[in-house]
Parts: structure tokens; C-alpha cells; sequence
């Protein structure tokens, strides 16, 4: 590989050829503030925050850092007067038509805007003129959109195109720019897959989900109210980041003290559900192989990967598990089984989740999800939401003791846990039918094929003397890659693929912690994450769904076996075309 040679503040550093400075200075340890850039996904230099002074032998010149190309023997200083001053006039232009409601605005302290004003000392006055007004866009269940905080770095554009569905964009030019959809109508009249990417890459409060908590404290104070609330398998993974613990802690004990002390009534498990999802879809895919039915299957835990079929695969549906998501089927048992069991009436119950998801406030609004007469969900919330009534409550969260959640739906297996990261959902499968086909207690149950955090992999397993060829995709994009192929005749003959909406998976939800866009280039975020769920599932001494005493219990007491009438009931569901908004 050729390298050049370059002095970054008088440190001499060696990068690769093609290198922007940006490159070189992180190489060399040091950090130049960025607010528009995304490594490899927005490298456009539009906000300006970036400029450095460069000299290539003719002097220095203010260049900007993360598009500009280093050379051999160029000098580059990060942080003169010039600069300084430079950037603190661009943050306040910024601030000249930002909407300052800092006191107010859920991003405040996480804010990487507030964080370069603080840091440079402007002035939020300096200057004054023009300011355009926008209404909020609150036309969809999970997201809030407020240009008023907008600063047109065109990362949720990015962020959108990325998952291929590119509904946002740029419209209008000059001071009028402005981002927003096709013929600015509202996000819900666009074909948005609700997964909020957008949201985890928005430097400011201008993208963020639509806050529930306050449905959620009502729900508490009121005495005929019983409120249960179950979490996601990788949530215990990414709400230590909240408050300051290091990436990939595996915080399940505190966040279910924590919960239990904000007033909920019963602490319960989404892997308990994971597990019997697990054990639904084996038995639908045997059933579809032994009886010609529509293959391959498509797992349908995640609803922006749902959605996103249905706005443009709408013609292969069929191929779509008709098994709900585990937080849907988590709620129908919540308020068919346990109802029943507790003597208390479905109506009575508020059922609550804490997810890595905005697409999950969606969902609970779906039709065909009521197994109990009443909505399965009733409200749910995302990471950074519980973070926030944490907060509200006055709990310190690291000093919490670590407690278990409640049974009898708090028990779960390692495969469960696995559900957070793309590709946990087939090795979980994949343990259950290798058991199922082979009609013995594997001991072998790490699939290590399937694991990763590349887009789409590929995989061939042998199952009781039978190779079967499986596929797995994260984000929409490589969504679009697998729906292709699988169009066009399924060339590679998969017999069953896993499908997220988020790239990596849940642990990469858009209802996830928000970390600043130098530590999201620096860090593999959906990796170290994952890792603290493959960790618990390697330590735990149930690691197959089927094996678990919950879902042994729940068949043998209510659903009459596998397969039966009533457990199509409760945890199966349906989907609709939405033709009218797909793209041409």
C-alpha cells in the first residue's frame, strides 16, 4: 500500500494514499470537529466545521479537513487563531436561524452542536436577520421532525439513502433550503419504514422519536390500572450507555431494579417471547417444507423490514413468517395466559416495551394484533425513553443492585438473547431445528456462520444429513439485495433468511443511545454491542428456545401442543400491500 507522509500539528504521521486529512489526523490522535461528516456515508464538507490550515508548499491556505486529500511533505494545523475563529463564526451563522430552545430540547447535553458552541465560546446573538419557520411534522406514530433545529448537514438524508428508501432530501435552494419530503407532505405520506435511522444520526434535537412517556407515568398513578412492562433481548446491552458505562455493558440487572422502582406492577422478559417465536417459526417452516408451501420463509421479527416489504415487495408477502414479532407476542400472552392465570381483566392491563426500535410504535398500531380482543401492546418506548424516566425519577442507575425480572415470563434461553444481533434469529432457528430434525439433544449450538455484522451473509448447514442453504440481511438496503434475488428465482436456494431493518440489528435499533458521529466512525458499534449478548448466551446453561420452561409450560397449559389453533390465533398475524406509496 503507498503512503504519504504528512505533519499534523508537528506530529509526522504516515496514512495510506487517498487519505483526507480528516483521515490523517485521527491517524496522528488528533480529533478536528466534524458535524456534517459520516465516514464512507456523507462525505460532502457542507458544514464547514471541518477547516484546517494546510500547506502543500505554497503557503497555508484554510482548507476542509474531511474531503481534502493529503500529499506527500503537507504540513496541516488543526487549531490556530485563524481557525478557531473561523469555526466559531460558522457555529454562529448556524445559531442565527437555529431554533435555541436548549432548556427544552431532549438532545440538550447530548448535542453536538450545543457541545462546538460550548466548546468555542459563541456568541448565540452575534448575528440576527431572517429566520424561517417550519411546523413540526408529528404525522407518524414514532417520530417528531423539527427543521427549526435543523442545520442541513444532510446526515438523516445520508442515513435514509442508505437504507435505500431515500424519502428526506434537500428541497428548495439558498436561505429556503431546507429538508423535508417530496411536495413537503408528511412523513406518513412517504414511504417511510419508520426504522429511525435518521434519528441516531441527527447531531441536533431536529429528528427525534415521539416521546410516550407520559402515557406511561399517567398509566402508573392510576390504581385500576395494572402496568406491565417487558424489554427487548438488546436493550440490557445499550442502556448503560445512557449513563456514561462503557459501550457493550451488559446492564440487565439494574435496568430491571430500575424499572421495578419506577412503579411497574410486573418486571417481565421480551426473550421469554423471543423463544416462542423461535418455536412458532420452526414449526411453520416444517410445515411449508412438508407441504409445498411458499419458500423461502422470511422471518418477520423486525417491523421496519415488515414495512418495507410491504411498501416494495408488496407481491411477495407471502413469502413473510405470519408469526408476529416477539414484542407482539409477548403482549398477546400477557393478556391471554397471564391474564387468565392472574384472574385480571385484558382491559385493566397497560402493556408496556422498551425497545431498540422507533418502527415498535408503529407496530402496536397494526391491525391484526389484538389475540385478546384489545390491542397486544399499548405503548411503546425506546431505549433513550426508559433512559429518560430513569433520569426523571432520580435513580442512580450504577448504583442500582442487579435484580431479576419477574416470572413466570421473565425466564428465557442463550438463543433468545441472541435476537439483538443480526443473524441471532437464524442461529436460534437453526438450534431448534437441528434438534427437531434430528431427534437429538445437539450439544453443538454455535452457528458461527451466521454471525457478523456484514449486510448480508450466506450460509450452508447440514441438518440431519441435508444441507440447507440460509440467508441473513440487515438494513433495507441489503433487504433490497435478498427481496432481488429471491424474485428472480432464488438462484441461491435458500430455504429460510433473516431479514432486520437496522444495519447490524436490533443492537443498532434507531431507538438506541445516540453516540456522537466520531465515536460511530471510530467504533464498531453493532460488534461490541453484540458481543455482550453472545457473551450472556455462551454463559447461560439453557441455550435453545424449545428447552425453555416457559414455553414447555405455556404450550402444555394453553396452547395444546405446537401448532394448534389457538396459538395461530394469538401469535400469528397478517399484512398489507401499500401499493399506492411504493416506489416505481
Amino acid at each position: 500500500m503507498d503512503m504519504i507522509n504528512v505533519k499534523i500539528n508537528g506530529i509526522s504521521v504516515s496514512a495510506p494514499k487517498g487519505s483526507t486529512i480528516l483521515d490523517a489526523a485521527r491517524l496522528a490522535g488528533v480529533e478536528i470537529p466534524t458535524l456534517c461528516f459520516m465516514k464512507e456515508k456523507n462525505e460532502i464538507g457542507a458544514c464547514r466545521i471541518c477547516v484546517v490550515e494546510a500547506n502543500e508548499g505554497r503557503g497555508f491556505r484554510i482548507v476542509t479537513a474531511c474531503v481534502y486529500p493529503i500529499s506527500e511533505g503537507m504540513e496541516v494545523l488543526t487549531n490556530t487563531e485563524k481557525i478557531q475563529k473561523a469555526r466559531k463564526t460558522t457555529l454562529e451563522l448556524m445559531l442565527s436561524t437555529h431554533e435555541k430552545k436548549c432548556l427544552s430540547c431532549v438532545r440538550s447535553t447530548n448535542c453536538e452542536l450545543q457541545k462546538l458552541c460550548r466548546d468555542y465560546g459563541v456568541d448565540e446573538s452575534a448575528f440576527s436577520g431572517f429566520k424561517p419557520q417550519y411546523e413540526l411534522d408529528t404525522s407518524t406514530p414514532h417520530l417528531v421532525r423539527d427543521n427549526n433545529k435543523c442545520i442541513l448537514c444532510r446526515r438523516c438524508v445520508a442515513a435514509c439513502n442508505e437504507q435505500y428508501v431515500g424519502v428526506i432530501g434537500a428541497n428548495n435552494r439558498g436561505i429556503d433550503t431546507a429538508i423535508g419530503t417530496p411536495f413537503e407532505v408528511g412523513l406518513s405520506h412517504v414511504p417511510c419504514i419508520s426504522c429511525g435511522q435518521c434519528t441516531v444520526v441527527c447531531p441536533t434535537g431536529a429528528l427525534t422519536e415521539k416521546d410516550d412517556t407520559d402515557k406511561i407515568w399517567e398509566a402508573i398513578a392510576d390504581p385500576d390500572k395494572y402496568v406491565v412492562v417487558q424489554t427487548a433481548p438488546s436493550v440490557r446491552a445499550t442502556l448503560g450507555e445512557c449513563f456514561g458505562m462503557p459501550i457493550g455493558t451488559n446492564v440487565e440487572g439494574k435496568m430491571v431494579a430500575a424499572l421495578h422502582r419506577l412503579g411497574f406492577d410486573k418486571v417481565f422478559d421480551t426473550d421469554f417471547a423471543a423463544d416462542l417465536t423461535i418455536v412458532e417459526e420452526a414449526n411453520e417452516l416444517v410445515e411449508r417444507i412438508k407441504n409445498g408451501g411458499v419458500l423461502p420463509m422470511i422471518t418477520s421479527c423486525s417491523p421496519g423490514w415488515v414495512k418495507f416489504c410491504e411498501f416494495y415487495y408488496p407481491d411477495m408477502l407471502k413469502h413473510l413468517s405470519t408469526c408476529k414479532s416477539p414484542q407482539q407476542m409477548g403482549g398477546a400472552v400477557i393478556k391471554t395466559y397471564y391474564a387468565q392465570k392472574m384472574g385480571i381483566d385484558p382491559k385493566k392491563i397497560v402493556s408496556v416495551s422498551v425497545m431498540p426500535c422507533t418502527a415498535k410504535k408503529f407496530e402496536i398500531g397494526r391491525e391484526d394484533q389484538s389475540a385478546a380482543g384489545v390491542p397486544d401492546l399499548d405503548i411503546s418506548i425506546t431505549t433513550r425513553e426508559l433512559s429518560r424516566m430513569i433520569m426523571r425519577a432520580g435513580l442512580s442507575f450504577q448504583n442500582l443492585p442487579d435484580e431479576e425480572f419477574d416470572n413466570p415470563l421473565g425466564e428465557d434461553t442463550g438463543a433468545a438473547v441472541i435476537f439483538g444481533a443480526t443473524g441471532g434469529v437464524m442461529e436460534a432457528a437453526l438450534r431448534t431445528a437441528n434438534d427437531w430434525l434430528t431427534g437429538q439433544d445437539n450439544t453443538e449450538v454455535d452457528f458461527a456462520a451466521v454471525r457478523g455484522t456484514a449486510g448480508l451473509k450466506q450460509a450452508t448447514v447440514n441438518i440431519a444429513g441435508s444441507d440447507i442453504k440460509v440467508a441473513v440481511a440487515s438494513g433495507a438496503a441489503a433487504a433490497k439485495c435478498v427481496m432481488d434475488k429471491i424474485k428472480a428465482g432464488n438462484p441461491d436456494g435458500w430455504t429460510f433468511v433473516e431479514i432486520m431493518g437496522c444495519p447490524g440489528g436490533c443492537v443498532n435499533g434507531g431507538g438506541q443511545p445516540i453516540q456522537p458521529q466520531y465515536v460511530r466512525d471510530s467504533v464498531d458499534l453493532k460488534a461490541v454491542r453484540a458481543k455482550a449478548l453472545y457473551d450472556q448466551d455462551a454463559a447461560m446453561s439453557i441455550r435453545k428456545s424449545h428447552e425453555s420452561p416457559v414455553i414447555k409450560t405455556l404450550y402444555s397449559e394453553w396452547y395444546d401442543g405446537f401448532g394448534g389453533h389457538k396459538a395461530h390465533h394469538d401469535l400469528h398475524t397478517s399484512y398489507v400491500a401499500r401499493e399506492k406509496y411504493a416506489k416505481k
